[in-house]
């Protein structure tokens, strides 16, 4: 059976919604209801977006050491971290090949072997098949019929840019540095710079009870800062904020207006030399499609990485990094560095509320996807248009 009769097509008329998103002169259309609420929208999302190219799966500081690992979900999908003895971070599918076993459910560190815990079938940090107990019978580790060579872990392929790790389950999206080679030209002061992890005190989760692609969208516009983040819009207000749009495979906003004093006496991170002028007062906010929030600063970055669990939640997986190593692990700086994250969870915490309320509003046979304004709303066009083209692709 071919992947076209294991997979319906979307009904004709959800599939004549998107066309309708996909026409670049509907300045206005936005992705209709089913796109958040259907179960086989959601089938087919997992296979176009989520298996169709690459998406972001965590970040470098996830598995640090020689050892380490780190199970991934994404949208259903069990995948897992793995730094090798020889220092490369790879992904993998969590599953044994015996049974299909999830592997490997709570971050952890091994010495040498994955262990599957229920029939102990081993592999190395590298994928390789290691060990097969038992499975000539009791006392006998080899049979002529299982192969271990033919039953490692499945790789994924991946890259880690910017500090986040990003994998491409089907093998043959373009190169990672030509999909980003766009943003990439925007940060080219950054290209090189180490991207540290700033550790425990500037890591946190969020769990929302909406769709993913609303914290997407609301991510994407300074439209609701007077309404939502009154503090912030105190400071950096909805006209101190320009769009970022046109670029492919990216959309958000810069910030002209970025001068955080995180202590009482005015003070607040430092900044990495050599950027610029142009850098300091702003900031970018940039949405890296699917499912990356990333945020650039002179003196610190940040990434979100959203985690669907379902088609009405979402896990936001928020990493904070720094330049250099000291100020991402060094204790001098740490009061900064939870200021920091405090600002940030505090941010983001207000967005909760509009988006899971927009999450129940989509149930309304009233509401079908709505209108977006033209104006201050072009980066969520631009993100809509984006999934319909990748839904039709596929």
């Amino acid at each position: 059976m071919d992947m076209a009769s294991a997979h319906p097509a979307l009904p004709e008329p959800l599939a004549g919604d998107l066309r309708r998103v996909a026409d670049p002169r509907n300045i206005t259309a936005a992705l209709p209801n089913a796109a958040y609420l259907d179960p086989l929208y959601e089938a087919a999302e997992r296979r176009a977006v989520w298996q169709g190219g690459w998406i972001a799966v965590g970040f470098e500081g996830d598995a640090p050491r020689p050892g380490a690992l780190y199970p991934a979900d994404i949208a259903g999908l069990p995948l897992l971290l793995a730094r090798g003895r020889d220092g490369a971070l790879r992904v993998f599918h969590n599953i044994c090949r015996h049974r299909g076993l999830k592997l490997v459910d709570r971050p952890t560190r091994t010495g040498s072997v994955i262990r599957c815990p229920y029939h102990a079938w081993c592999y190395r940090l590298d994928g390789r098949l290691d060990r097969t107990p038992h499975v000539g019978g009791v006392g006998v580790d080899s049979h002529e019929a299982v192969r271990p060579g033919d039953l490692g872990l499945v790789e994924i392929r991946s890259a880690s840019r910017f500090g986040v790790v990003f994998a491409d389950l089907s093998g043959a999206a373009p190169e990672i540095d030509d999909v980003l080679a766009p943003l990439a030209a925007r940060w080219t002061v950054f290209g090189g710079r180490p991207f540290h992890a700033g550790g425990g005190d500037s890591a946190f989760e969020i769990e929302v009870a909406c769709n993913w692609k609303l914290a997407v969208e609301n991510y994407l516009e300074s439209y609701h800062l007077p309404s939502v983040h009154p503090g912030l819009n105190s400071y950096s207000r909805i006209e101190d904020h320009e769009p970022i749009v046109g670029e492919p495979g990216h959309a958000g906003q810069v910030s002209l207006v970025y001068a955080p004093a995180l202590d009482l006496a005015g003070g607040g991170l430092p900044r990495l030399e050599g950027l610029g002028p142009w850098w300091d007062t702003r900031a970018e906010y940039v949405a890296v499609y699917p499912n990356l929030l990333y945020g650039l600063h002179a003196d610190h970055w940040y990434g979100i990485v959203l985690a669907p669990q379902d088609g009405g939640t979402t896990v936001e997986r928020v990493r904070i990094g720094y330049f250099d190593a000291e100020t991402a692990t060094g204790a001098r700086r740490a009061p900064l560095r939870q200021a920091n994250t405090r600002l940030w969870r505090e941010v983001f915490a207000e967005d909760v509320e509009p988006v899971e309320r927009m999450q129940a509003g989509r149930r309304s046979p009233a509401f079908d996807g709505g209108v977006l304004t033209p104006v201050l709303e072009t980066t969520t066009r631009d993100f809509h248009r984006w999934t319909a083209e990748r839904m039709l692709s596929a």
